[in-house]
C-alpha cells in the first residue's frame, strides 16, 4: 500500500481551512449582528423579519466555504488517485 506524503496531507488540510475560516468569521460577524438586531427588535417591535435577514447573511460564507472544500477536496482526491495509479 502506498504511503501518505507530507503533500498530499498538508493539500487536504488545505482543502479543511476555507469551512474554518468562514466559521470563525461567521461567528465574529454574529456577535455584531445579533447584538445589534436586539437593539433594534427592543426599539421597533414588529420588524422581525427583516431582522431575521441579516442574520441570516452571514451563514453564506460557511456555506461558500463549505461547497469550496468540497471542491478543492474532490479535486485532491482525483490528483492522488491518479498519481496512485501512475506508480
Amino acid at each position: 500500500m502506498a504511503e501518505i506524503g507530507i503533500g498530499i496531507a498538508l493539500a487536504f488540510l488545505t482543502a479543511a481551512l476555507p469551512i474554518c475560516v468562514g466559521g470563525i468569521g461567521t461567528a465574529v460577524a454574529m456577535s455584531s449582528i445579533g447584538s445589534a438586531a436586539m437593539g433594534y427588535l427592543a426599539e421597533k417591535e414588529g420588524s422581525a423579519g427583516s431582522v431575521m435577514i441579516f442574520i441570516a447573511l452571514p451563514e453564506t460564507i460557511v456555506i461558500l466555504g463549505f461547497v469550496l472544500s468540497f471542491i478543492l477536496v474532490g479535486s485532491v482526491s482525483t490528483a492522488v488517485s491518479g498519481a496512485l495509479a501512475a506508480g
